[in-house]
C-alpha cells in the first residue's frame, strides 16, 4: 500500500450549544479533516481532534498541522505500508504529537479498510453490531437545567450519564443529580482538577453509587491516584493519564484505575489503542471509548473502535445532533434507545458529504508523494 496523496483540511463547525467544563468554554470547534489517497485511489478519511489552545493535552489545530506537514507526510510518502499498524512504526521516531499521528494513522486505516473491502471495524478484529452510548454534559448555569437536561437524553434512551465537575460545582450537584435520578447511571468527570489534599471531600462520592470518577487528579498522575484509590470505593477511571500502553501498563501495575477510557487520538492512533485495549482485557480493566467533540469522521472511527470486546462499558460517542445542526457525514450517526447501529459499508462506513466538507472548510492544502520522495 502506497499513499500517493495527502489532503489537509482546516474546518470550523459551530456547535449547536455551548460546551463547558473545568478548562472553559466551546462555541466553535476547530480541527483538520485529513484525506489519504492511495495508489489504487482507495480514500481514507482522519480526523484531528486537537483543540485550539493546548488545555486538554499540550497538542493544539496549529501544532497539529505543523507536525502533520512537516514531519509525518514527508516520512509517510517515503515508505512502503504493508498493514496500517506500520504507520505508528513509523512515526515513533516523533515523540508525542499523538493527535496529529492519531488523524493520520486513521486515514490510512480508513484506506486500508475500503482497498481490502472490509468494514473498520472488521479491520481492527470487532465483532459487534451495535454499540452501547453514554453522553458527557457539560457544566451547567443552574442544577435545574442540568437536570433538565438530563431527563432529555434519560428519555431519548442513552445508557449512561457523564457530568462535568469542578471544585466549586461538585459534591451537592452530585447529590442532587443522584436524588433526582435514583437508578440511572451516573459518573463524573473531573478533568484534573482536584489534588490529594481533596481525599477528604471526594470520599463524600462514595455514597452516591457511581460508575467512577474519571481523572480527579492531574493529567499527567498515576502515582497519586493509586494513592487517592486505597482511599475512596468510588472506581477511579484514567484519561489524561494514559498516552500509550505503557502508561496503560505502569497504572495497572499499581493500581491507579479500576477503569480507563481510551481516546484514539489521545494516545496516537487506533493501533495503539488496540493494544491499550488488549493489555487491559487481559488485566480485567474495562474500558470505554471517550470523547473529544468530534465530527462525523472522528465520531465514525470511535464506533469502530468500539465493536472490540473489552469496551464494556458506554462510551462519549453520542449522535451527531447532539453537537451539530448539520454534521460532515451522510448519513449522520444516529442513536435509537441508547444504541449506535455499526455500519456495514467498507472503510469507516459513512460516506463525506462533501457540500457540507466544503461549508466548513476554512483552509486546504494538498500534497503529493512524488514532490516528497527521496
Amino acid at each position: 500500500m502506497q499513499i500517493e496523496k495527502i489532503i489537509v483540511r482546516r474546518m470550523k463547525m459551530r456547535m449547536k450549544t455551548p460546551f463547558t467544563t473545568s478548562f472553559g468554554t466551546m462555541i466553535d470547534k476547530h480541527f483538520l479533516l485529513l484525506e489519504a489517497i492511495d495508489e489504487l485511489g482507495n480514500r481514507g478519511w482522519g480526523e484531528s481532534v486537537a483543540f485550539d489552545a493546548p488545555w486538554y493535552t499540550e497538542e493544539t489545530v496549529d501544532t497539529n498541522f505543523h507536525i502533520i506537514k512537516d514531519f509525518l507526510v514527508p516520512i509517510l510518502f517515503n515508505c512502503h505500508i504493508e498493514h496500517p499498524d506500520d504507520v505508528s512504526e513509523r512515526f515513533s521516531p516523533i515523540r508525542r504529537n499523538n493527535m496529529a499521528k492519531a488523524a493520520v494513522e486513521g486515514a490510512i486505516w480508513d484506506a486500508y479498510a475500503k482497498r481490502n473491502r472490509m468494514t473498520l471495524a472488521e479491520a481492527l478484529g470487532g465483532k459487534r453490531k451495535r454499540i452501547e452510548v453514554g453522553i458527557s454534559i457539560g457544566i451547567q448555569g443552574s442544577l435545574s437545567d442540568l437536570i433538565s437536561i438530563v431527563q432529555k437524553y434519560i428519555d431519548e434512551g442513552y445508557k449512561r450519564i457523564k457530568v462535568k465537575i469542578k471544585p466549586d460545582a461538585d459534591i451537592e450537584v452530585l447529590k442532587q443529580l443522584r436524588k433526582a435520578f435514583p437508578d440511572v447511571p451516573l459518573m463524573a468527570d473531573a478533568n484534573s482538577s482536584y489534588s490529594l489534599a481533596d481525599a477528604e471531600k471526594l470520599k463524600q462520592l462514595d455514597s452516591l453509587d457511581l460508575l467512577m470518577i474519571e481523572q480527579p487528579l492531574a493529567h499527567d498522575d498515576i502515582i497519586d491516584h493509586a494513592k487517592l484509590q486505597k482511599m475512596i470505593q468510588t472506581p477511579i477511571c484514567l484519561d489524561e493519564s494514559i498516552t500509550s500502553l505503557e502508561d496503560a501498563r505502569k497504572a495497572i501495575e499499581i493500581g491507579s484505575a479500576g477503569v480507563i477510557n481510551i481516546k484514539i487520538g489521545r494516545v496516537g492512533g487506533l493501533t495503539e489503542a488496540k493494544k491499550i485495549h488488549d493489555i487491559c482485557f487481559e488485566h480485567g480493566i474495562p474500558v470505554w471509548c471517550g470523547g473529544m467533540l468530534e465530527a462525523g469522521v472522528g465520531r465514525a472511527h470511535n464506533i469502530a473502535l468500539t465493536t472490540l470486546p473489552n469496551f464494556i462499558l458506554p462510551g462519549d460517542t453520542a449522535g451527531s445532533s447532539r453537537y451539530w445542526d448539520q454534521d460532515i457525514i451522510q448519513p449522520e450517526v444516529v442513536v435509537e434507545d441508547g444504541y449506535i447501529s455499526v455500519p456495514t459499508a467498507f472503510g469507516i462506513g459513512y460516506e463525506p458529504n462533501i457540500e457540507m466538507v466544503e461549508k466548513f472548510t476554512t483552509g486546504i492544502w494538498q500534497f503529493n508523494r512524488n514532490d516528497f520522495i527521496s
